[in-house]
């Protein structure tokens, strides 16, 4: 067999912008052979006859068939280079000759559950939840810490690093954790994960199996439900009031879980702080069931009423806690480090288990978030943030008390970096939420954190984190503007 006619007869692109020939008579080539046009088998003329054909030098050809032969296109031996068989080119072939056939998932089944519930959009307008101050984060101090952790690292630093973190950033992490939440945990027990994600995603591979039960905070953070149906587990939604989760008692019984998720120290998004009875009632029930409480502590750095709020996990000895937390709000959400703090029951047998898993990395990143928090810029820059945002959360409200001029109900609201608004039915949050979009506002809908969102359910989250105070009366006076004339338009959940 040999080359058909029109290859030899089209001549390559010349030009300005062409790619060079060798290129060009490669890709001619691969084509023709996946395409089917240069059988198994059929001989490639010989690199002079071809460069005489597509005047071109031999040398190119040369090239050309050199790199055919290394991607296993050609065979070349004494009888001159040949089409190697390729089933991929049958498959081709077939395909095309054969009727169109119905296309099946090409994705895991557990992947249907993970509904997008996310939006496209630009964490820099006002009013985005969980999105903090950027502008007032202390570039410099960072830089100077991330230059001294540069100087002081040895050029192995350039390597992988321990799987579950640099030991520098686990003892501060354990260190700050003793002192500011009442966290107990050594270093050995703190594993440091890609934010607070990676964090929940690593208490469901340790913890569970396909198809065991996990609770779950009802409207809550949609990234624990990403990672609960990630693993294939059955997703329980659990009711949220003015003290938290509520958990029936026949839910114990009935649906009893393996992994409870919560947010005590300020709930996420409705911002209700976990009662006393209620914590100690889920260590003690948790802990009868052989169950894991998992408890995210969002925003505990950030309250602006009173003493900050203890952590669960210290209530009581050898809870059935894994203590998540991550740097994302603290400092800035790029950085992308969390950690979490194993129970002391299951540190020493999940850590080899975690160390084959997973491979140490961002080191100068850990190395730099270790040297800001021992030379106390960490706790100088959360001090002034916490005021910042305690100004921005008043100017808020006095907004919404002021401005808004429809009916609400502000929910918990002494922490954080957002604030939830309850609305009537007769203003559907998904719609009002869309309007300011196009208004170059971002707050979230309320009912959109919820599993099945009910009339409750339907309100704003409003972040003012990354707002100036002086802005609030007008952006505010716009959303009632908005839900004003969205008024009746449909009922909300």
């Amino acid at each position: 067999m040999t080359t058909p006619t029109a290859l030899l007869s089209s001549p390559l692109t010349r030009g300005p912008g062409a790619l060079p020939r060798q290129r060009q008579l490669i890709q001619r080539l691969k084509q023709a052979i996946l395409a089917g046009q240069l059988p198994a088998g059929g001989k490639l003329p010989s690199s002079r006859a071809l460069s005489e054909e597509l005047a071109i030098s031999r040398n190119t050809v040369l090239i050309a068939y050199e790199q055919l032969t290394a991607e296993g296109y050609v065979i070349a031996d004494r009888q001159g280079t040949r089409v190697a068989p390729l089933s991929a080119a049958a498959a081709i072939a077939a395909k095309r000759a054969a009727p169109p056939s119905p296309q099946p998932s090409l994705t895991a089944k557990r992947l249907t559950r993970i509904v997008s519930t996310r939006y496209a959009h630009d964490g820099s307008l006002p009013m985005t939840p969980g999105t903090p101050a950027l502008t007032q984060f202390p570039i410099n101090a960072w830089r100077r810490a991330q230059d001294r952790a540069l100087q002081a690292a040895p050029a192995t630093a350039l390597g992988y690093g321990h799987p579950v973190g640099e030991p520098a950033l686990r003892e501060a992490i354990a260190q700050y954790l003793r002192v500011s939440r009442g966290v107990r945990c050594d270093a050995s027990r703190i594993v440091i994960t890609e934010g607070a994600q990676g964090a929940l995603a690593l208490c469901v591979q340790l913890l569970t199996n396909p198809g065991d039960t996990a609770w779950l905070e009802d409207p809550g953070y949609r990234g624990a439900k990403s990672a609960f149906h990630g693993g294939d587990l059955d997703v329980v939604a659990m009711r949220v009031d003015a003290d938290g989760i509520v958990i029936p008692e026949n839910a114990w019984h009935e649906r009893p879980p393996r992994l409870i998720q919560t947010t005590p120290s300020h709930q996420y998004p409705t911002g209700a702080v976990l009662s006393l009875p209620r914590r100690l009632a889920l260590i003690e029930r948790a802990r009868q069931a052989g169950a894991w409480i998992i408890e995210d502590d969002y925003d505990s750095e950030f309250r602006h009423q009173g003493e900050p709020i203890a952590a669960m996990q210290g209530l009581v000895e050898d809870a059935p806690v894994l203590y998540v937390g991550t740097f994302s709000k603290t400092m800035f959400p790029a950085l992308r480090l969390g950690f979490l703090v194993l129970p002391e029951a299951i540190a020493s047998q999940a850590m080899p288990s975690i160390i084959e898993m997973m491979r140490g990395g961002h080191r100068l990143e850990q190395l730099t978030m270790a040297a800001f928090m021992e030379n106390g810029q960490f706790s100088r820059h959360l001090g002034r943030m916490r005021r910042l945002y305690r100004e921005r959360q008043a100017a808020l409200r006095e907004a919404l008390a002021t401005h808004l001029g429809i009916e609400h109900e502000v929910l918990g609201g002494h922490s954080g970096l957002h604030l939830t608004v309850r609305l009537p039915a007769q203003y559907p949050d998904r719609e009002i939420v869309q309007q300011m979009r196009k208004l170059g506002m971002n707050p979230g809908a309320l009912s959109s954190f919820a599993v099945t969102p009910r009339t409750e359910d339907n309100g704003l989250v409003i972040g003012y984190g990354n707002t100036g105070a002086e802005r609030f009366a007008g952006l505010v006076r716009k959303i009632g503007e908005v839900a004003l004339g969205l008024k009746g338009s449909r009922s909300a959940p």
